[in-house]
Formats: structure tokens, C-alpha cells, sequence
């Protein structure tokens, strides 16, 4: 509800500031200006709520979570809205853009959430707490550097924001899958095996923050996510995986859709020769456009998809998630192959 009235408020200020998203180019799909801005109230109702709960109950911290990772959720959280505010104002050019995140993700890392280790499918764990290094202690607690930890914990999190940035294309496609991928973490770390009842709950916050921004963001939106709220979605959801036992496999299903299609249109723009940082109408929400769905359908879908992939990780353990990992990249292909081949029939009638 504190979401929904802050995305009401948004969208007015948004139209006053004249932050809006014009359909300048033939990669935008909608015909007039559409105020932007929609991260700013998602993470002002994430904030709110996540601060009340820390402060004034014991819900929150404990176990696996104390007051610095809070604090430097928030602060990440932070950076990443006022770089999307000065980006949706001012058009930053990429190397403008990753500042932004790059500090987001080293205030993580700096706040002690870090992938120490992940579960190695044929059994045992692949640790990456070797090298070791404490820069300074502070009432009694070592900051500690762990190279190959916090590296990968660096290039986990960057990933996740700019899978969410490039799948922001539809509407309610983002704000909808991260609803979704914030659930599924929840029943996750609601688990008899994980018992994290603190990172279930900072999930729901999450999802309840999405979805009320996603009354108005569903086609035909009244407000996009704009450049803050969709990396704030793929910092989360990246964050959570982390806090709630490192549960990449987990995340990578909710998120292997739009993974495996960034992964595909970054090899395809290197292979042309063209530049990475150069849009264009390939993703696979664009092919399904194509072939004639409609906004509502093509986000639909793709929420299906999620669901499914998504539910798997709640039966399967590490080596079940490595195979239905590699199912879901099977499937990848011959939807590609199937939508093109659509794609291609479809050109042909109209000639």
C-alpha cells in the first residue's frame, strides 16, 4: 500500500520535473511520454518499511544478518537511485552509467555480504575464503579483504543489475519478476533445511514494494522503472540470493531466462562487431513481440516461465538445480530457434 501511494505521488513529480521516457527511437514500444522515476518510490517504500522493522522489532537482525549489512544495503540501495535519477535526467553515456553501480556493489561487498563459498554439484563445497587479508578492526570486529570471495561476489551482483537493466523492456516484466524472484526466495529461506526467517521477511518487503509499484507499471504503464529501479531489482535480488545461503543456483534459475538472453545478445553483438553498450530490438521480450503477442502476453509468458523454472529450486538440491539448469538452456535455444523461425514466416507473408 506504501508503495502504491508513493508511485502515485512519483508519477506526478515525474510529469512536474519533466523526467519522462519519450519514444524517440523505433526500439520504444509505447507512443507517448511515460514519466520514469518508478525506482525512486520502490525504494523509498523498501527503506521505510525495512527501517521500522530493524529499529523498532527484532524481526530483522540476527543470525546471519546484523545492523552493517542493513546499513549497507540501504547505502547501495541509495547510490543506485541517484545515479538512475541523474541517468534518466541528464542521459549519462555508459561509462557514466557504471559508476554507479560498481560503488553499489563494493559498499556490499564493504558491509560483509559475500559469497564465501557455493555448493559444488558432485558434492563438498568450492570455498573462496583463500587469501585472507584484515585491513582494520572496529569494536572488536576484523574488516576483512577475501580476494576471490569478494570478487565474486563483486561480479555476482553486477551481473544481476545489468540482467535486470537489459530486461527492461516490457511493461511490468522487471517489477513482475522480481514480485516473483522475491517469493520464491522467501519460501526458499522459509525452508526447514535454511530457517532464515529475518531474510524471508526482508524478501516480502521486496516483493511487497515491486508490487505495489506494479498496480501502475502493468501494461499499459503509467510509470516506468527507469534506470534506478531496474539495477535497485537485480541488486536485491542478487543480495538476497547471498544472504540467504548463497543460493546462486537459486537465483540463476529465477533469473535464467533473461540471463541466458543477455549472455546471447552480448555474444551476438560481439561476433557483429557491434558495440555492447548499443541497444537494439533482439532480446527475446522484442522476438516475442514479433511474432505478434502483445505486451500483456509477452510479460505473461515470461512470468510463467519464471514460476516454473523458478519453483524447481524448491525440490531440487545442488546437482537437481545443475540439471534443471541445464534444462532451462536446452529450452533457451529452441524457444530462439522457434521464435525465429515464427519471425521469419511472418516477414515472408507480408512480402
Amino acid at each position: 500500500m506504501l508503495s502504491a501511494v508513493l508511485t502515485w505521488l512519483t508519477i506526478k513529480i515525474a510529469w512536474k520535473l519533466n523526467i519522462l521516457d519519450y519514444p524517440t527511437s523505433e526500439r520504444k514500444i509505447h507512443k507517448k511520454p511515460i514519466p520514469l522515476l518508478g525506482g525512486v518510490a520502490v525504494f523509498l517504500s523498501f527503506t521505510i518499511i525495512l527501517v521500522i522493522l530493524t529499529f523498532a522489532s527484532n524481526y530483522i537482525l540476527g543470525g546471519f544478518i546484523d545492523l552493517k549489512n542493513i546499513i549497507g544495503i540501504l547505502l547501495a540501495g541509495l547510490i543506485i537511485i541517484i545515479g538512475g535519477i541523474l541517468e534518466d535526467k541528464y542521459k549519462l553515456i555508459p561509462r557514466q552509467q557504471i559508476i554507479f553501480p560498481i560503488i553499489a556493489a563494493i559498499i556490499i561487498v564493504a558491509a560483509g555480504i559475500g559469497i564465501s563459498s557455493i555448493r559444488n554439484p558432485f558434492g563438498g563445497l568450492i570455498s573462496f575464503n583463500n587469501w585472507q587479508y584484515i585491513l582494520f578492526w572496529y569494536q572488536g570486529i576484523p574488516y576483512k579483504l577475501t580476494l576471490m570471495a569478494d570478487l565474486f561476489t563483486f561480479i555476482w551482483l553486477m551481473g544481476m543489475m545489468y540482467t535486470t537493466k537489459l530486461l527492461d523492456g516490457l511493461d511490468g516484466l522487471v517489477s513482475g519478476v522480481t514480485v516473483i524472484g522475491s517469493l520464491i526466495i522467501c519460501a526458499v529461506a522459509l525452508s526447514i533445511k535454511i530457517d532464515q526467517t529475518n531474510t524471508a521477511l526482508i524478501a516480502l518487503i521486496l516483493a511487497g514494494a515491486f508490487a505495489g509499484f506494479l498496480v501502475f507499471n502493468f501494461n499499459p504503464a503509467k510509470i516506468f522503472l527507469g534506470e534506478s529501479g531496474s539495477l535497485f531489482a537485480g541488486l536485491m535480488l542478487g543480495v538476497l540470493a547471498i544472504i540467504s545461503g548463497s543460493k546462486v543456483a537459486t537465483a540463476l534459475l529465477i533469473m535464467g531466462i533473461p540471463i541466458l538472453d543477455v549472455v546471447w545478445v552480448i555474444a551476438r553483438r560481439l561476433f557483429s562487431k557491434n558495440k555492447i553498450v548499443n541497444a537494439d530490438r533482439k532480446h527475446l521480450h522484442h522476438r516475442l513481440l514479433d511474432i505478434g503477442l502483445s505486451q500483456r502476453q509477452a510479460v505473461l509468458l515470461l512470468y510463467l516461465i519464471t514460476i516454473i523454472f523458478g519453483s524447481f529450486t524448491l525440490f531440487f538440491e545442488t546437482f537437481g538445480k545443475l540439471l534443471v539448469l541445464i534444462a532451462l538452456a536446452v529450452f533457451m535455444i529452441i524457444l530462439a530457434i522457434i521464435l525465429v523461425r515464427l519471425y521469419q514466416k511472418r516477414e515472408e507473408q507480408k512480402i
